[in-house]
């Protein structure tokens, strides 16, 4: 590359400084969302939405890495997870709401990322060897997974990822092949994106196994208030807790720990005191817990039925989101391309 031409895209990236700080987070379109992904992650995001310049993908393609199989109703899911994030709050004033797929340049950058990838990298990473020798998977695209993650990121360049503590190595990976992309083609042009970890506790499903739906345990955000408090009913608890007036062992109770999350504070300490001397048994403490979750989730409940009523306008505001999205996304490749000597 020229001097002229790396100067050039130096100093387009030092302009990048005096623009806020810019967020990519995602998630796989697996329809409604549970409590498990509100807290882990919406929570979270709209909290961060005020802060930063931040784009939310709905990650279709990345779905297919596992689910290629299994891809009847992906429009379905994508829009059920969309009305979520809406209900959850997030603002598509405030924040890029959008589908990986309706944004081609990811599947480009992809591309032009795993033409400098070398392959022992995507082999050492141990999601590839847990899901490779547990589930079966082998396929190319299973393989490139951490690329296709790191175009995600890198499109936007990305400065702050908000991640659970397991995604760290994506993160590391995605910074590894930003800082290859510059040393290859003497520029500046990706941010090494930073992981922002939340601290939040594991949800407990029903069956006090991590909430899933796969497992068949969560607690949904498009739950009914009745269909919560049946849900929480036959929710576990302590198994030595057997009758009413049996000392509990609350620190054990995946009940006790939803209470930590949604009950006042006042209410908590009493219920852990009660549990432990008998007074309090677990019908009653359920019921407790039922109430003080309902009122958490009733707002959202009724963003979410009013977002429901309207799924032409979910899916404007996703078309909208893509676009914003795809501004972002062109100026980035418009610079790599440059990079890599492919502009005409």
């Amino acid at each position: 590359m020229t001097n002229q031409k790396t100067d050039e895209l130096n100093e387009r990236s030092k302009a990048e400084s005096a623009r806020p700080q810019i967020i990519l987070s995602g998630m796989q379109p697996t329809g409604q969302l549970h409590l498990g992904n509100l807290e882990g992650a919406l929570s979270n995001w709209v909290a961060l939405q005020n802060d930063y310049e931040m784009y939310c993908c709905i990650v279709d393609w990345h779905s297919l890495t596992a689910d290629f199989d299994k891809s009847e109703g992906m429009a379905d899911r994508i829009l059920e997870m969309a009305i979520d994030y809406l209900a959850a709050g997030l603002d598509p004033d405030k924040c890029a709401i959008f589908v990986q797929s309706h944004v081609k340049q990811h599947a480009e950058l992809h591309l032009m990322f795993s033409m400098i990838v070398p392959v022992p990298w995507l082999e050492r990473m141990p999601t590839y060897k847990d899901k490779r020798d547990n589930l079966g998977l082998d396929s190319y695209g299973f393989l490139g997974y951490p690329v296709l993650q790191a175009a995600d990121i890198l499109l936007y360049r990305a400065h702050v990822v908000p991640v659970g503590k397991d995604q760290e190595r994506h993160i590391i990976f995605a910074r590894d092949l930003a800082g290859r992309f510059n040393h290859l083609y003497g520029v500046d042009l990706f941010p090494l994106p930073e992981a922002k970890f939340t601290n939040f506790p594991e949800i407990p499903g029903t069956d006090n196994r991590k909430m899933s739906k796969s497992y068949g345990n969560d607690i949904r955000i498009a739950d009914s208030a009745d269909e919560t408090a049946a849900k929480l009913k036959k929710m576990y608890t302590d198994p030595e807790k057997i009758r009413r007036n049996d000392p509990g062992r609350p620190h054990l109770c995946p009940v006790f720990k939803l209470h930590q999350l949604y009950s006042p504070a006042g209410l908590v300490e009493t219920v852990d005191r009660t549990c432990r001397t008998g007074e309090l048994g677990c019908v009653d403490c359920k019921g407790q817990l039922t109430e003080n979750l309902n009122k958490r989730l009733a707002p959202i409940r009724d963003k979410r039925a009013e977002w429901s009523k309207r799924p032409d306008d979910v899916r404007d505001m996703l078309t909208a989101g893509a676009a914003k999205a795809r501004t972002r996304a062109e100026e980035t490749m418009v610079l790599a391309r440059k990079a890599m000597h492919l502009a005409s």
